[in-house]
């Protein structure tokens, strides 16, 4: 007997909806990035991307537990001498609060090429509404 491989062509992707209202961030990212790489799955394979689409709503009014929304601090560098830029969580959520859930899922998943499709994946909405009703997602409750 063989043993099966999966390829990515012939694993079905589903579609699931989050609703990130009053949900803690990281047990949320958590959940998202093994659904983004296809671990809930029979057939996961570390070199395939097996994984489903997720749509996330209601990125805005995620929950972060202590101190965390003064305390955590996100960095990036400009490229420049002495660029380093740095922003708080609730700056962030101010700013541009789907990418506090994001760099949270972008952090779990693969740093590489197959990394980097499956947050593709990933669809964030600040409000309830998202254009992807025609993929008919299901619910997931997480």
């Amino acid at each position: 007997m063989k043993t099966f491989v999966a390829k990515e062509q012939d694993v079905a992707k589903k579609w699931y909806v989050v609703d990130a209202k009053d949900r803690v961030l990281g047990r949320l990212a958590t959940q998202i990035a093994m659904r983004l790489r296809g671990k809930h799955k029979p057939v996961f394979a570390t070199h395939a991307d097996t994984g489903d689409f997720v749509v996330v709503i209601n990125a805005d009014k995620v929950a972060l537990t202590g101190k965390k929304w003064d305390k955590k601090i996100y960095y990036h560098h400009t490229g420049y001498i002495g660029g380093l830029k740095q922003i708080s969580a609730k700056k962030l959520l101010e700013k541009k609060p789907e990418d506090l859930l994001r760099f949270a899922v972008k952090g779990m998943l693969p740093k590489n090429s197959l990394g980097r499709r499956q947050l593709n994946k990933l669809k964030i909405y600040v409000g309830t509404d998202h254009p992807h009703k025609a993929q008919q997602p299901e619910i997931l409750e997480i």
